[in-house]
């Protein structure tokens, strides 16, 4: 086994964080393995529409699709300076009777373009996998937390209750909107086809002795082949690059999501209440023995500020593109869309450990509850004095003095809240310390979330999930 080169930079995201699947699916392998089957793949449709293209030709091809002598090819492109036609010559080597029918035709956006755009719905239907594992395992957790009420916030302060699995519910919820966001993208990704130097198809209209049908049927011949329903209708040399934003906006918003959830467990793992897992021999701080941090939380949060900067790009990379198209493209796509999927594919590996491994701390939940719940209930204690004959006023501002003073204790080091007991010891409120507890019993201010929880895996999850495992196509095209 060679011995990994410890003298060059290597991206974090091959080294570190991708998966296997994902890393494999950018590399040159596939890439070019991709360019040879689109000419095999242009060879034999022009070869089934009359073009004198000797079965020997088509032969060498399929026979050497995936045998790519790199070294060869390096020697080719520093003479030529034109990655294109040095993968052309390096196949034209061990297919012989096929060179002279290589690429005809064809300019280097043929092979360019529709070997991305094949990589990125398979890019995407990886991304999809790993979303459906992270909200089939949410499920489970939803479900089995349904019922624990937990202290709910709005501007990072306590508000009414929830529970921790409907908190988890908010979760999914975003899952489903990236993944029906991502299942449409697929559905509408057009092919590039056979379309020629600037769109036009002059080269192949020029092969065919001027049959538009026969160019027209060209198209509709390979991009079946390559497993595409439809190419997109007009293009310059380049398909638009407004397709490109469009991915990324999917792959963007599938980032966005995980670092939302990693952001909440951070927050929950500060107070104690759900931590994400850690390991027997893991190490949380090099100076702190003691600490637990949310390290993988954080990767994704990292990772995912990194999507989010490359996003805009792609809107950016579309508005130069001059005419029929410029160059200025080439480079920046060939690190934005490959790190884009790599780092979200990250997030979700990331994302799916945490998932399967959280860990609920319930007497911590229900310790925060507590401090919080007898402010949260002082419009429940308002009914029951004015159904016990007072005035609303009066007890609103009998509970507003207690509630500030017991307040005030807790955060100069009281153990707990005591304002129940601070108005039942008030002559002037008039209610048992018993009655006063029975009020704020946690689970009377849920609301409806255990309901909404289960409701929502059943009438939306379930058939979702059933849904997906049989629903939109993504299957990889023949190889």
């Amino acid at each position: 086994m060679t011995a990994p080169d410890r003298t060059s930079y290597a991206s974090p995201l091959a080294d570190r964080y991708a998966s296997r699947a994902m890393l494999t699916l950018w590399g040159p392998q596939m890439r070019y393995g991709l360019w040879r089957r689109l000419w095999l793949a242009l060879a034999e449709a022009q070869q089934s529409l009359g073009m004198a293209i000797p079965d020997t030709a088509i032969e060498e091809m399929r026979a050497h699709l995936d045998d790519i002598d790199f070294d060869a090819v390096a020697v080719y492109e520093k003479k030529f300076r034109h990655d294109v036609m040095a993968h052309v010559h390096a196949f034209g080597d061990v297919a012989p009777a096929a060179r002279k029918f290589v690429h005809l035709g064809a300019t280097s956006c043929y092979v360019t373009d529709n070997a991305e755009l094949i990589l990125m719905r398979r890019g995407l239907h990886l991304l999809r996998e790993k979303l459906l594992d992270s909200l089939e395992a949410l499920s489970v957790f939803a479900r089995e937390w349904k019922d624990e009420p937990a202290l709910g916030y709005t501007h990072l302060q306590p508000a009414q209750l929830t529970t921790v699995g409907k908190r988890a519910t908010l979760w999914m919820q975003d899952i489903l909107l990236d993944l029906e966001d991502l299942e449409y993208r697929v559905a509408q990704l057009p092919f590039r086809g056979v379309k020629g130097t600037t769109g036009t198809q002059a080269s192949f209209l020029s092969l065919f002795d001027g049959d538009h049908a026969k160019v027209r049927e060209l198209d509709r011949l390979v991009t079946t082949q390559m497993g595409f329903t439809a190419s997109i209708p007009v293009s310059g040399q380049t398909y638009s690059r407004k397709v490109d934003a469009q991915v990324l906006s999917v792959v963007a918003g599938i980032a966005a999501t995980a670092s939302k959830f990693s952001g909440d467990i951070r927050m929950l793992q500060a107070f104690g209440e759900i931590e994400e897992p850690f390991e027997k021999n893991q190490i949380g701080s090099s100076a702190m023995a003691y600490k637990r941090n949310p390290m993988r939380s954080e990767r994704i949060a990292s990772l995912a500020r990194f999507v989010l900067s490359l996003e805009p790009n792609a809107n950016q990379t579309h508005a130069v593109q001059y005419f029929e198209r410029t160059l200025d493209d080439s480079a920046n796509r060939r690190l934005v869309i490959p790190e884009s999927f790599l780092a979200t594919d990250a997030i979700l590996v990331l994302m799916q450990n945490v998932v399967r491994g959280l860990e609920v701390h319930p007497a911590r939940i229900r310790r925060r509850v507590e401090d919080e719940l007898p402010f949260m209930a002082t419009e429940e204690i308002i009914v029951r004095f004015v159904r016990a004959g007072g005035d609303r006023q009066e007890a609103h501002e009998l509970i507003r003095g207690h509630s500030i003073e017991a307040a005030r204790a807790v955060k100069d080091g009281a153990p707990r809240n005591d304002m129940l007991e601070r108005l039942a010891a008030d002559p002037a409120f008039g209610i048992p310390l018993e009655d006063l507890q029975a009020v704020i019993e946690p689970t009377r201010f849920v609301g409806r979330s255990p309901e909404q929880v289960v409701e929502f895996l059943d009438e939306h999850v379930a058939s979702w999930l059933a849904r997906a495992r049989t629903g939109v196509d993504v299957e990889e095209v023949r190889v």
